[in-house]
């Protein structure tokens, strides 16, 4: 056992020796590593001052340089300075020698002026001085004139036998006569330069207006008829104990007359929609044979929507054929039903697609607006398609149906007053009753009865007769002119042409006639003697 501590001992003695050995080692190292790291530095810092002191003295190097170029530049531009200014004081001063003149020019024209309105004054003050004493001169002349004429005028009135106010009342009525007379002339004058000149440009305007647009008139009436192939189809027609007929008849609304006319019958109504579905109907039943009242049922059925839809197109086409957007699909198929009306013998559908371009093309020339003429235009008289199934005029159920289906008020406004029945309340609506009367008066457009035409002309021939001095009325060209005769020896020549404005005047307000009538007043002295 001591023995085995003394081996322990020896043992743990020899590791203490290591330790203690590696730790002196230890020591040494880092004391030496610590003076060769302590000798790079302090060489490196060296190193750092030289180069810091090199760095120093090259930058006062540099700044001297740079010192040294800076005060060149500052010589130079001083000097460059001094000389800008040198030369601004020059211009200055040469300004101000010029300025200076001028003061003196001015100076001395003001001087001049002063003098010459000195002498202007006194020349005024001259002349006021003379007229003063001329106007006093006058005044006493004007008394002795007044007394001359107080003298004169009694005398006057001695001698003539007249009164002061008698002889003032022959003058005033000589001089109204004068008057009267020098104004017809210049009326008539004026009138004739005026109607020259509206009636060159009227002219043209409206000329241009319809010869860019060229319709085709369609002349239709109340009744319709119908081609048979044989007069045998008659028979069938008018059915066993004339079932066939009553039940066309019924189911159409339309009359049918079947009379000896060969191979024809005529479909007689005024609603032209019905003749129209009544004839395609007919014609649908002899294409097809079969004749009874229950076929002729399915076939007026078939007309009808056939009718319907060739009012829609008929629409369509119009609403295309004017470019008019925006038209409420109502309108447009009202707008087609006016395709089966007729006023005195003009379709209206065509009549109102004219009235659209008419008015277009004048708004186009005066510089209105094009689209709203043309809309106004075309709807004018779309009342009509109506007309017959709603109370009231067409004007005023055209009114109700713009305004139902919210055009504009311009729109609507030329439909209210085409026919003068309210106040224009703009342009396009003018326009628009001009095209109307346009479309409608020129030759060809419209059929007129006998009756109405021969009443017309009578109603003219009576209201021009009604003017004193009036001998004979003639009505010729169709009622578009009226001569009159007159008296020569109660009218005159400058009366002529104040009767042909009364007669004008008259004509306008107490008849209905398309266009315009032409008053033509004829004067003629003769005078005839014998040689014996």
């Amino acid at each position: 056992m001591q023995n085995s501590l003394i081996g322990l001992l020896g043992v743990n003695l020899s590791t203490a020796v290591l330790v203690v050995t590696i730790l002196a080692c230890l020591i040494v190292g880092i004391v030496g590593g610590i003076l060769v790291f302590r000798a790079i530095v302090i060489k490196k810092i060296n190193n750092a001052k030289n180069s810091a002191t090199s760095i120093i003295e090259e930058a006062h190097i540099e700044a001297k340089a740079i010192l040294k170029e800076a005060r060149l530049s500052a010589q130079e531009e001083s000097l460059k300075i001094k000389t800008e200014t040198e030369n601004e004081l020059k211009e200055r001063r040469v300004e101000i020698e010029k300025l200076n003149n001028r003061f003196l020019q001015r100076e001395e024209f003001i001087n001049n002026r002063e003098q010459s309105l000195e002498k202007k004054n006194d020349a005024l003050e001259n002349f006021k001085e003379k007229l003063e004493a001329q106007e006093k001169k006058l005044a006493t002349q004007q008394s002795d004139l007044d007394k001359k004429y107080e003298e004169i005028t009694v005398e006057l009135q001695k001698v003539a036998g007249l009164t002061k106010d008698e002889a003032k009342e022959k003058l005033i009525t000589q001089i109204t006569n004068e008057a009267k007379h020098d104004a017809a002339i210049k009326l008539r004058e004026f009138e004739q330069e005026t109607k020259d000149n509206a009636h060159k440009i009227a002219t043209e305007i409206i000329s241009s207006a319809i010869q860019k647009y060229s319709a085709d008139l369609t002349s239709e009436t109340t009744v319709t008829t119908v081609a048979l192939p044989n007069d045998d189809m008659k028979g069938r027609l008018i059915g066993r104990e004339g079932r066939n007929i009553k039940a066309l008849e019924m189911a159409t609304g339309i009359d049918l007359i079947i009379d000896d006319t060969p191979e024809t019958i005529v479909l007689s109504g005024f609603d032209p929609i019905r003749r129209e579905i009544a004839r395609i109907a007919i014609t649908k039943l002899i294409q097809d044979g079969r004749i009874h009242p229950a076929r002729i049922e399915e076939m007026v059925t078939k007309a009808r929507k056939d009718v319907e839809r060739d009012i829609k197109e008929a629409g369509e086409n119009a609403v295309l054929e004017t470019g008019i957007i925006g038209l409420h699909p109502e309108l447009i198929k009202t707008l087609g039903r006016l395709k089966y009306r007729t006023s005195y013998g003009q379709n209206v559908l065509r009549h109102s697609i004219e009235v659209s371009f008419i008015a277009g093309m004048l708004a186009s020339e005066l510089g209105c607006d094009e689209l709203t003429a043309k809309r106004g235009g075309l709807l004018h008289d779309i009342g009509k398609a109506v007309d017959h199934e709603v109370e009231g005029t067409h004007v005023s159920i055209g009114t109700q149906l713009a305004r139902k289906y919210k055009e504009n008020d311009k729109v609507i406004n030329c439909i209210e007053a085409h026919h003068g029945d309210v106040e224009f309340t703009c342009i396009e609506a003018v326009l628009v009753q001009a095209a109307d009367t346009i479309s409608s008066a020129r030759p060809g457009a419209r059929r007129e009865s006998i009756e109405n035409y021969v009443k017309r002309l009578e109603k003219l021939e009576q209201v021009a007769s009604a003017f004193d001095g009036v001998e004979k009325a003639y009505a010729i060209q169709a009622g578009r002119e009226v001569r009159i005769i007159v008296k020569p020896e109660t009218v005159s020549d400058d009366q002529c042409l104040m009767l042909a404005h009364d007669i004008a005047k008259k004509i306008e307000s107490e008849m209905e006639y398309p266009g315009q009538i032409k008053v033509n007043v004829i004067r003629e002295w003769r005078s005839v003697d014998y040689a014996k």
